[in-house]
């Protein structure tokens, strides 16, 4: 369960910040998703910066396209983006509208709401692996394409919150390369994750996709 006094929205002025600064930040921080069949509360414990134009690895590389649009946007909105032909993948926009960086969401423990993402998750073994990668993430959360935009600070009911939680120490955030990035972008050390947490999913190099014959 979440204490009352986690439960505070973070405010814009939080994500109105270097992606760098924001993405470590963001461990140990309450996402609440709403759905008409309930919530689901969940505690981020692993996510990757992009850092826009300065990040090859970035969506935002070479500028805006109807896919990124919303990255180049005001923070503190949802950037989900559809991979493989099969997944989502969750976002939250960081920086002074323009800037085009962003926090990809990978991994995370359910703390509420357990129950209805397990009907989402139905292959996960445990609820640890319930959102043990940004795929699962966005499916135990009902994350799709429909939330694009979402503003995650604006006031009343929105379908994604960031709330307070409990921030980590410091001593026990990790860093690492970022999980399958190719090119000039994969050296970057820009996924951060919770040290010796369950949910954490495995680190993988990037492989390139094999064509059928």
């Amino acid at each position: 369960m979440i204490a009352p006094s986690d439960r505070t929205p973070l405010p814009r002025t939080f994500f109105d910040r270097p992606v760098l600064e924001v993405a470590p930040d963001l461990l140990g921080r309450i996402l609440l998703r709403t759905t008409p069949d309930g919530q689901i509360a969940l505690r981020l414990t692993e996510v990757e910066a992009y850092d826009g134009p300065n990040d090859p690895g970035s969506h935002a590389y070479r500028g805006p396209t109807a896919r990124n649009g919303v990255m180049f946007g005001p923070p503190g909105h949802v950037y989900v983006y559809f991979t493989y032909g099969m997944w989502f993948c969750m976002n939250l926009v960081c920086g002074p509208d323009g800037q085009a960086s962003a926090v990809l969401l990978r991994a995370g423990e359910v703390v509420e709401g357990a129950e209805l993402a397990r009907k989402r998750r139905l292959s996960a073994r445990n609820d640890k692996e319930l959102a043990k990668g940004p795929a699962r993430l966005a499916t135990a959360l009902g994350v799709d394409r429909a939330l694009d935009g979402t503003d995650a600070c604006a006031p009343g009911d929105t379908p994604l919150r960031i709330l307070t939680g409990t921030p980590i120490a410091p001593d026990q955030v990790r860093n690492g390369p970022r999980t399958g990035v190719a090119g000039d972008g994969g050296v970057h050390p820009w996924r951060f994750w919770i040290a010796n947490d369950p949910t954490v999913s495995p680190y993988r190099a990037h492989a390139p996709r094999r064509r059928s014959s």
